[in-house]
């Protein structure tokens, strides 16, 4: 109403609107309103664009070569972009659909010029096999471009699918390769045969040396078991001898081990032979009374009793009448409770 519309725009999109020629805004994903009479607005999709390529080129020795493949690509410079091709919208939604035709002829006519030279410089069968150099080239060729880089564009990835000769030159190598892997294969199987009958005259010669060495080895086996026969008797007889020498050395160990067991033992007789003489000898010069009567402390009525039948023992000659009642013995006889 009254020119004023409203557009939107996704955020793959990148958006420049123009009012009275000058740039009002610009920017990915927008969404405004604007005055149509003096507006005018430039979409450029973002994102990567695939494109394949397929073009002809001559070999060194003049042979026609088809190489295809693919470019991967993205707008880098959507500004710069605008300025060489037209993107206005049209009717608020369309551009011109040519636009991206235009990008993909000039990427495929700078793939095909970085790739001229090298070509030109290859035989048939070397371009044949030279896929990944030639995707090499033309990804140099491209990221120098001047006139890529004037668009705008980046190309991120080159894939070079296949590198095919003319039908006709391609069933020609493919009889000379035939005709060469035939006359491999009869070259293999002479050299199979020749390597049979040469492996047959080798087995034959180790199945003779085989034999040879057996013998020697048997002779080498008997010679060794009479050594080994010798060794072992050899061996005995010095265990023997050397248990014999254990033997006697452990009996002389033995007689040596009864002597010092005596001895120990004689010496320690004297030794407490010596400590009890040693012990006793103070009390030699004392009188049993005298001994006694230094142990009156652990002596009782019944110790006296026994001291004093002791003394009348021992004046038996000077007692001519003695009576002991048996109450006495008894008390004595009794066990000290």
């Amino acid at each position: 109403m009254f020119g004023i519309n409203f557009v939107k725009f996704d955020s793959m999109t990148h958006v420049i609107q123009f009012s009275n020629g000058k740039i009002k805004r610009e920017g990915k994903g927008l969404s405004f309103y604007y005055y149509s009479p003096n507006t005018s607005i430039a979409a450029i999709p973002l994102g990567s664009k695939d494109i394949q390529f397929i073009f002809s080129e001559t070999t060194n020795d003049f042979q026609k070569i088809a190489i295809q493949g693919q470019i991967t690509y993205i707008i880098k410079d959507p500004k710069k972009l605008s300025e060489v091709l037209d993107f206005t919208l049209i009717n608020r939604h369309q551009y011109k659909e040519d636009n991206f035709e235009k990008i993909n002829q000039r990427l495929n006519n700078e793939a095909q010029a970085a790739t001229s030279k090298f070509i030109q410089q290859l035989d048939l069968k070397t371009a044949i096999r030279s896929a990944k150099e030639i995707g090499e080239y033309i990804d140099e060729g491209l990221r120098s471009s001047e006139a890529i880089a004037h668009l705008g564009v980046e190309v991120i990835n080159i894939d070079v699918i296949g590198v095919s000769p003319s039908p006709e030159m391609a069933k020609a190598l493919e009889t000379e390769t035939r005709e060469a892997l035939q006359k491999e294969a009869d070259q293999a199987i002479y050299e199979r045969r020749n390597f049979a009958v040469e492996q047959e005259r080798r087995i034959r010669e180790s199945e003779l040396n085989t034999e040879i060495a057996v013998q020697e080895k048997e002779k080498e086996i008997l010679e060794k078991k009479s050594q080994i026969k010798l060794k072992e008797q050899e061996s005995e007889r010095e265990i023997r001898e050397q248990k014999m020498e254990a033997d006697l050395s452990i009996e002389e160990s033995k007689t040596q081990l009864t002597e010092m067991q005596t001895a120990n033992m004689k010496k320690e007789a004297d030794a407490k032979g010596y400590l009890l003489e040693k012990t006793l000898s103070p009390y030699q010069a004392f009188d049993w009374k005298m001994l006694m009567a230094m142990n009156v402390k652990n002596m009782d009525a019944r110790d006296n009793i026994a001291l004093a039948f002791r003394e009348l023992a021992e004046n038996t000659d000077k007692i001519e009448n003695l009576n002991i009642s048996p109450d006495l013995l008894q008390t004595l006889l009794q066990k000290k409770s």
